[in-house]
Formats: structure tokens, sequence, C-alpha cells
């Protein structure tokens, strides 16, 4: 594997006022987000910051350093509240909601988010919150990274089968409300009397409060269970 770039030494860039790896990072995440992973080029970039390509090596080295710096980048748009405020579980709850919330604003970042380790500044900032956070809860040793894994396991998994569910919508070219009124009648049309009543509890329900509710509920269910095990551990 090639080295990080969060460990690997960097050569000074020539001193440029209108270049910087901040803006660089900035604008890339805008083009990530306007066309998806595909979309973006050093040449798409050079031209959104109105540089020249080969300038913007001298920031960035290779198009896997970006991602690196974006990935990290969106770390830090998560909030993790300090537990003396929140309480651990309002905290928690906060934490998976924000999580959430970031993925489905960059739906390109479930593509390359497993793909190499999270060792930047920002990740390393929000893990060391996150263990403060659990910590509160009573979590300690292997059980406290656990505890804290399966928030985010269960954030991340949900929130991606989310957006790929919005990217199949958007590519219909229809909403995702009228998107899932048509999946609604198609399967209600296949389903046995069981499943057609649940499908049913959900027709002419606004999918965005749907996917809410439903994210909701799982995360309080995790939560429970965290809560519960915790406990015996006392």
């Amino acid at each position: 594997m090639a080295e990080s770039i969060w460990t690997r030494s960097r050569a000074a860039a020539p001193a440029r006022k209108t270049l910087n790896r901040s803006e660089i990072v900035k604008v890339a995440i805008e083009l990530l987000d306007e066309e998806g992973l595909a979309g973006l080029s050093v040449r798409k970039l050079a031209a959104k910051l109105a540089s020249g390509a080969t300038s913007l090596y001298w920031y960035v080295e290779t198009k896997d350093d970006l991602i690196d710096l974006v990935i990290d980048e969106i770390w830090g748009e998560i909030d993790v509240p300090d537990p003396a405020l929140a309480g651990w579980r309002n905290g928690a709850l906060l934490f998976g909601h924000s999580l959430r919330a970031a993925v489905i604003r960059h739906p390109w970042l479930p593509e390359v988010m497993y793909t190499r380790p999270s060792i930047g500044p920002n990740a390393m900032k929000l893990g060391a919150r996150g263990l403060t956070l659990f910590g509160a809860a009573g979590f300690t040793g292997n059980d406290l990274d656990y505890a804290m894994g399966s928030v985010m396991a269960y954030t991340l998994g949900t929130a991606s089968a989310e957006v790929s569910t919005r990217e199949i919508s958007r590519k219909s070219g229809q909403s995702l409300t009228e998107w899932a009124e048509v999946v609604m009648q198609e399967a209600e049309a296949t389903a046995d009397d069981d499943m057609r009543e649940s499908i049913r509890r959900r027709v002419n329900r606004d999918i965005d409060t749907t996917l809410s509710e439903s994210f909701t509920f799982g995360l309080e269910a995790l939560l429970d269970g965290l809560e519960a095990k915790v406990k015996k551990t006392r």
C-alpha cells in the first residue's frame, strides 16, 4: 500500500496567494457533490479553480491524496457532542444523525470511505470525541471501541443504502416520492396479504419522513441494547 498523505513528508509549495490546499479540497468536494467520483478529474478541478492542472500537483500529488483529503474534510463536518452537555445517549443520537446527514449530503462518500484508512486529523478528532462520548455511558476497553463502532456501522450502512435508493430515483427522472409510489404499486401487485398490508402502510407517506423515522427507530433500538449491555457490567 502506498504511503498515506498523512504520514508522507511534504515538499513546500511555491508561494501563491490565489491557491492553497484548503481551497482545492473545498472545490473538489463541490465537484464531487455535483458530478460524483466519475466527474472528478484534475482538469475539471483546475478549471473550477481557474488554475493550471500542473499547479495543483504542488499541493496534491495524486488523485488518491485528494480523496484522502476530502474524506477527512467530511469527517470534520460531523458533530460529536460533549456528553457533559448532551448526555451520552442524546449525544449518540445527535452523532448518528449528523453522520447520516453528512453521507446524504455527499452521496459519493460510501464509494470511497471503505477503500482507505481514515487517519487524518479530523478523523482522529472525531474518534477521540466519540470515545469520550461512549466512555461516558460506562463502556471501557474493547467494549468502548465496539460500542462506538456499532453506532457508526449501523449509521453508515443505513445511510449508504439510502444514498443508493436516492440515486436510483434520480436516474429514473422522478422525485424520490414519485419513484417510491411506483415501486409500492408494483410490489402490491405481487405481494401476499401480509406483505400487502405492510406496503399499504407506506403508501401516500412522505418518503423522506419514512426514511428518517426508520433510521431513528433502528438507532434508538441499538442504543437500547448498548444501554442494557453496559448496565450488566456495572
